[in-house]
């Protein structure tokens, strides 16, 4: 559109900006209102209006007005003059709109991952991301970060290697988690979260959490309690395996066992995971060479249980957990079950209020509570009670499970 010189006077810029800036929030425009006007744009907006005096330094415009001046001066309404003049107008209110849809669309994405949905206990993290908002102010950014970051929980625990090739496998760079790097804190505080602890504050620290995770970790001192674990194949691992099994007693396996080991293969249908060494002991003295197969997690499991659990799941076998029923214990059963396919054993909302029932005091409180995803009711329920029920109460109901799985009376559910 041809707009006239006159028009495009310097003189007469504050106007041209003022009306492009208040086009361009997308609300309504019925008048302008210009302050510290010159000398100069006061003549320049008496001519333009055909005022026969200079108007105050500041003056307040109706559009309407500026309407009918331009269409006579150019053929066009104020708001095309300005677009012509100035440049394309927006609408902040749409952007800001559109900007807040995405970042909704961003958290809601990040609370509804498969890994945080698996693992509950991670919504604190998300919290504290959301709270801190966008990577530079980019939603690119940001998710670009949290995949990276979600990628890595998945891949953990490790299984002893070194930071660097952890960081390559799982990311394709060998530096990706390197301290100060804005992926490494994101996991830190997610692991954090996961754990229940604080946030490492130290380097001593990172690698504390780091080695929880199972980087760089000792693949000797690294173990694993079983018992009852006869599987197939002359290997070494599993010749010592079924001598332990068959003089009825537990054994220690260590990550470098299972690293070397091909395979553990013809266990048994049924594999009975449990949180407490104690239910492992309780069950190799009733039991003795009949005790069926079982792997101790001994609370949070390391890299070697994890490495043991999925090796038996990629063989075919079922997995079937239980643990405290606590806030830790629900978090250390979501992350079991995340991590290796275990199923849940004894771990419902009938069986913790049944144990509540036949419980004596004292009784310890349930701490923090984390949703459980294979019962929703079951961390409900422990959170109004705020009771906890160690592994260790339930005994002899999970003795009595191990019992009929050694007499091939069934499983159950």
């Amino acid at each position: 559109m041809a707009i006239p010189d006159r028009l495009r006077s310097s003189d007469l810029l504050p106007l041209w900006k003022e009306l492009h800036r208040r086009f361009s929030s997308g609300a309504a425009v019925s008048r302008v209102t210009l302050s510290g006007l010159g000398e100069h744009h006061r003549a320049a907006l008496a001519d333009l209006l055909g005022m026969d005096r200079y108007p105050p330094s500041t003056l307040t415009i109706a559009v309407v007005r500026l309407d009918a001046v331009l269409g006579e001066a150019a053929g066009c309404d104020t708001r095309t003059a300005t677009e012509a003049i100035i440049g394309p107008i927006g609408d902040r209110a749409a952007e800001r709109r559109d900007r807040e849809r995405e970042r909704a669309a961003l958290w809601s994405w990040l609370a509804g991952h498969p890994v945080v949905a698996a693992e509950p206990a991670l919504l604190d993290w998300v919290a504290d991301v959301r709270r801190r908002g966008l990577v530079a102010g980019s939603l690119e950014d940001t998710r670009s970060m949290l995949e990276q970051v979600l990628s890595v929980l998945v891949a953990l625990p490790a299984d002893g290697r070194p930071l660097a090739a952890f960081a390559n496998d799982a990311l394709g760079d060998p530096h990706a988690l390197d301290a100060g790097r804005r992926v490494s804190g994101a996991v830190m505080k997610a692991l954090a979260s996961l754990y229940g602890i604080a946030p490492p504050g130290d380097a001593s620290e990172r690698r504390a959490l780091w080695e929880r995770a199972g980087v760089a970790c000792d693949s000797l001192s690294t173990t694993v309690l079983v018992a009852g674990l006869r599987p197939s194949g002359s290997g070494p691992l599993a010749r010592s395996l079924n001598l332990w099994a068959d003089a009825g007693q537990a054994s220690v396996v260590t990550l470098a066992q299972l690293v070397e080991a091909p395979g553990l293969e013809g266990v048994g249908s049924s594999v009975w995971v449990t949180e407490n060494p104690t239910i492992v002991a309780l069950a190799v003295e009733r039991l003795g060479e009949r005790c069926p197969p079982m792997v101790c997690s001994s609370g949070w499991p390391n890299s070697a249980a994890v490495r043991l659990l999925r090796g038996l799941a990629a063989s075919g076998h079922t997995l079937r957990y239980h643990g405290d029923f606590d806030g830790e214990g629900l978090r250390i059963a979501a992350y079991v079950m995340a991590r290796t396919g275990a199923l849940p054993w004894r771990m419902s909302v009938a069986d913790y209020l049944t144990a509540l029932a036949d419980a004596s005091g004292p009784f310890s409180p349930a701490g923090r509570v984390s949703d459980s995803p294979w019962d929703t009711e079951l961390a409900r329920s422990l959170a109004t009670h705020d009771v906890a029920i160690a592994e260790e109460a339930m005994a002899e109901c999970l003795l009595g499970d191990l019992e009929r799985a050694a007499g091939n009376v069934g499983n159950p559910a």
